[in-house]
């Protein structure tokens, strides 16, 4: 029997905007060759990656070692026994922010965050909103109390990136960091 020791890593993209974020957390996840990981596109992110990006959905599929149709309630990755890291959903739409926050698991992509929770791994959302109303806020806090990291993709002006590439890296770096996966080229403060 042959075992995979490689960490795993559920990845989801929901149809905010920011598409090429979840493009660029994927290709840096294939530079650390001890993570797998496990992608979930919504149809949301399917439209939006076609939209803002260069990518073909079959391209950014290939960026994954697994992925899964977002109907299949019955993956793997659906049960707290699938041992994962924990899961990052970038970009993550209020809509994905809301079912997640009331537990409505009707897709494998908030079906596999509630899991998250419930066993307490990381969770860590890329949230993409402006200007964020109450209903937003309160969903989010609702998930800080239970422990979700919120980390709307701000941009930071100390590492004085030079192009939107750069502050995309920055932006993942600070997301995988919760996962301890080092990112090359994330400057951190007084360290640039």
């Amino acid at each position: 029997m042959i075992v995979n020791n490689k960490k795993r890593l559920v990845v989801g993209m929901s149809g905010a905007s920011g598409a090429i974020l979840g493009i660029e957390l994927l290709q840096i996840l294939r530079e650390h060759p001890d993570y797998e990981t496990h992608l979930i596109i919504s149809k949301g992110a399917e439209e939006t990656i076609l939209q803002e990006t260069d990518y073909k959905v079959a391209e950014v599929i290939d960026l994954a070692d697994k992925v899964y149709d977002i109907n299949n309630i019955g993956a793997g990755i659906a049960s707290g026994t699938f041992k994962t890291e924990g899961m990052i959903i970038v970009p993550c739409s209020m809509k994905t922010v809301a079912g997640i926050a009331s537990g409505y698991s009707d897709n494998l992509l908030l079906r596999a965050a509630d899991v998250t929770i419930k066993e307490r791994r990381g969770l860590a959302l890329a949230t993409r909103e402006c200007p964020l109303s109450a209903i937003h806020l309160r969903n989010m806090l609702s998930l800080a109390e239970l422990g979700a990291f919120i980390m709307p993709p701000m941009i930071t002006y100390y590492n004085k990136p030079i192009s939107i590439k750069d502050m995309n890296r920055h932006i993942i770096g600070k997301i995988l960091e919760k996962f301890g996966i080092e990112v090359n080229g994330f400057i951190r403060w007084c360290e640039g």
